[in-house]
């Protein structure tokens, strides 16, 4: 399998027996020590309940404009809803893709740190209910496989297991069901560019047999096709943050497809609460050697505290949102 440039590891290992268990913490840190992804099989998702997010995705984008613009980014302070095709950016650029986001369903905050402003409703189509439903499905499932990634990460760093659970808070989720059209361009052009996830993990559910995803490794970039039974799952600054380097942000990005083709992709992020701020990790002493320390890049710090981390992002990736409900914060988290 080195054709796909990333490791598998199986997350039913951990359920295997102590030996089986402890070989899977020592896979999972080498991989995002050296490269900051990895495949993850076993993870209990069950294909039908894949099948149905999938069709739920298909059925959204199948919507008429009017409906999805009706539920419009634009509409939401809290950076919810429908992104229509180039109206997100990475690094500046247009990303070519239209989405929907979804966060944890609160009320509004009023007043306090900037970052509260991410803390709001979602917005739903009247069109389509049953999107919600199975939503809800997948995000209790995936949270579930993320709190168990981060017990073994907790281990596999010389912590306690309960290490992310006494300092993660109410976690700060999203969901963004993503499609790409595709691009009549004869060159590759940028689906996303390339950036870093600003939070901790992330679980990606690609289309099946669509390519695109791509992963920097030692200065360049290779392919990272999707796996049958897999996601693709990558760390984000805050992880890098906390072990000092130790653990790895990579760069990523996806290329649109070629015409008529397109590609569905929904990845999940599984964050701190926003008012949450990761301890050092004090890492074993075998470990501590090799932390690299954290990547130092004036465009673009990486802040402790996650809701800083997140509304930096959120302000960058969404400026026509930032202009119309956060003016007073514009250049404020650049």
């Amino acid at each position: 399998m080195a054709e796909l440039n990333l490791p598998i590891l199986d997350l039913s290992q951990l359920d295997a027996g102590p030996e089986a268990a402890a070989a899977f913490r020592d896979d999972l840190r080498a991989a995002t020590h050296d490269v900051g992804f990895f495949y993850l099989t076993g993870t209990g998702v069950t294909p039908e309940l894949e099948r149905r997010l999938h069709q739920a995705a298909l059925d959204f984008f199948a919507l008429p404009e009017g409906d999805k613009l009706a539920i419009e980014n634009v509409k939401s302070p809290h950076f919810r809803g429908y992104t229509r095709i180039g109206g997100e950016r990475t690094q500046g650029a247009v990303d070519w893709r239209e989405q929907i986001d979804i966060g944890p369903e609160r009320e509004a905050v009023g007043g306090g740190a900037a970052y509260n402003r991410l803390i709001g409703p979602n917005l739903w189509p009247d069109a389509q209910p049953e999107l919600r439903e199975v939503v809800a499905e997948w995000h209790a499932q995936l949270s579930g496989v993320a709190r168990k990634l981060l017990r073994a990460w907790a281990l596999a760093l010389g912590a306690e297991e309960t290490y992310f659970e006494q300092n993660f808070g109410d976690p700060s989720t999203l969901i963004k069901i993503v499609r790409y059209p595709g691009t009549h361009e004869p060159e590759p052009q940028q689906g996303v560019g390339a950036h870093k996830d600003s939070g901790v993990l992330t679980l990606l559910w690609v289309e099946p047999g669509k390519g695109g995803l791509q992963v920097e490794r030692d200065g360049s970039w290779v392919d990272a096709p999707p796996v049958d039974g897999a996601f693709v799952v990558n760390i984000g600054e805050l992880l890098e943050y906390a072990t000092d380097g130790y653990l790895k942000a990579t760069n990523h990005r996806v290329v649109s497809p070629q015409a008529p083709d397109e590609r569905i992709s929904i990845p999940f992020f599984f964050n701190p609460a926003l008012d949450a701020r990761l301890p050092l990790i004090d890492l074993p002493a075998d470990l501590a050697v090799q932390a690299r320390g954290v990547t130092k890049d004036p465009s673009n710090p990486i802040h402790a505290l996650y809701g800083e981390n997140a509304l930096k992002s959120r302000l960058r990736a969404h400026p026509d949102v930032a202009a119309i409900h956060h003016a007073d914060l514009v250049g404020a988290s650049a």
